[in-house]
């Protein structure tokens, strides 16, 4: 985007007899913004924040907002990070709602609620998801924006499942019938190579996110709120740990050893899987290049329905003028505004984070036409804080490591979990002080 500066001793008199007198000044330069996006994520949603940016503009020309597409979330984190750091920092970011501990210990971003005051502040920051606060608030304040946000939701192809005698407009609704379910979609060539595998539940990347749409339907909660402590090592955990390794191992209807976060949705595309945990965030891209009817469901339940939120939040960058921090604030107000949540969650399928954004007319002709899209937020009443903690990245590194140690059969789900529990409590220690 191209910016224009006023540099000129004359530019610079017009402006300072302007303001003189009192008059309106064209010559004044506008707010920039510079505003870290990650691209990495599911969906053509590159286009549609260029878009939102734009319109934006043009209704507040004061404003401009540079827009950097950072690369993954974890990329977009060092580079805001980075950025902060050398003096440059972002005005606003989208960054994973579990960075949330890690950018307060950073110092790098400052209380929304802080810049967002007013009594009409305070109800526009109560009329978001109360699952999605929880990854957003922490000490009683509010420190990041719920915006581009999930959960964990399963796909499932009718065909396939019409073809293996399944009913295809039914998915497993618990663990049991998954497993029973996959067994009989799993499918063979004659050499006895699967062509076809029951289920795919991705374990790189994101795998602790994917091992808590285990674990929170078995009614095990990971950490507490305050990011302090992690509760790995739970009987509920290793039983969830337990069964996802029996679903290569012991079952044979999902390919052992890891699985990959970016491919999953492919091979669900590609018939290579007739069942698939991931984001609601890909619900668009397999809407637009699924050649089956497909069905999404909520996860199946273990003790009862359940899935962590996932996803990114807007985050206030420390070291902002208060100007920058107010025009901001109104980008992200304007961003979450009820017609255009629900914009937004149409082009995405992301969730559209506030209550009121599913009752514009738009979100239910979208419903009318594509059910599916209402199954996450029907989910969010079952729904908990995805994993954040102080340190973030090294415990979620910890339980990662220890996931695809359980999943490749080099550990014991009991032992993995230990281990990575015994991690934690190390890297914890001096949040604890």
């Amino acid at each position: 985007m191209r910016r224009t500066f006023l540099k000129s001793t004359a530019a610079s008199a017009v402006f300072a007899a302007a303001a003189a007198l009192g008059l309106p000044s064209a010559w004044a330069a506008p707010v920039e913004l510079s505003f870290y996006y990650p691209v990495a994520v599911g969906g053509p949603v590159t286009q549609t924040i260029d878009a939102m940016v734009s319109e934006f503009e043009k209704s507040n020309p004061d404003i401009k907002i540079k827009a950097v597409y950072a690369g993954t979330y974890q990329e977009s984190l060092v580079k805001a990070l980075t950025a902060f750091k050398g003096g440059t920092p972002p005005t606003l970011a989208v960054l994973l709602s579990t960075d949330l501990f890690t950018l307060i210990d950073e110092g790098a971003i400052v209380p929304i609620d802080g810049v967002a005051n007013s009594a009409a502040d305070k109800a526009w920051i109560g009329g978001f998801y109360k699952s999605f606060m929880q990854n957003s608030q922490t000490g009683g304040k509010t420190y990041g924006i719920p915006f581009q946000r999930s959960t964990i939701v399963m796909y499932w192809n009718k065909n396939a499942f019409k073809e293996a005698g399944l009913n295809p407009e039914r998915a497993p609704a618990n663990w049991t019938e998954m497993v029973e379910a996959a067994k009989k979609l799993t499918k063979k060539d004659a050499s006895g190579n699967v062509t076809q595998w029951g289920v795919k539940i991705p374990s790189t990347g994101f795998a602790y996110w994917m091992f808590q749409g285990l674990t929170t339907p078995n009614d095990t909660i990971l950490m507490n709120a305050a990011g302090t402590e992690t509760y790995f090592d739970k009987p509920g955990a290793v039983q969830a740990l337990q069964y996802w390794v029996d679903l290569g191992s012991k079952h044979q209807v999902m390919p052992k050893g890891a699985i990959e976060w970016g491919t999953t949705p492919k091979d669900f595309l590609e018939q290579k899987a007739a069942m698939v945990w991931t984001t609601t965030g890909n619900l668009t891209n397999i809407r637009t290049n699924a050649s089956f009817p497909f069905g999404v469901a909520m996860l199946p339940a273990a003790k009862h329905p359940g899935s962590p939120t996932g996803g990114g939040n807007f985050y206030l960058f420390n070291k902002s003028t208060p100007e920058q921090q107010q025009a901001a604030l109104k980008f992200i107000k304007w961003a979450t505004e009820p017609a255009r949540n629900a914009k937004w969650s149409i082009a995405t399928g992301y969730v559209a984070t506030r209550p009121d954004a599913w009752e514009t007319p738009e979100m239910k002709k979208y419903l009318q036409d594509v059910p599916a899209a209402g199954v996450a937020r029907d989910q969010l009443q079952y729904s908990v804080a995805e994993l954040s903690t102080h340190d973030n990245q090294r415990v979620t590194k910890a339980l990662n490591d220890n996931l695809q140690a359980a999943l490749s059969g080099t550990k014991t789900p009991e032992a993995a979990l230990k281990d990575a529990q015994r991690e934690s409590d190390r890297i914890l220690r001096a949040a604890r002080r």
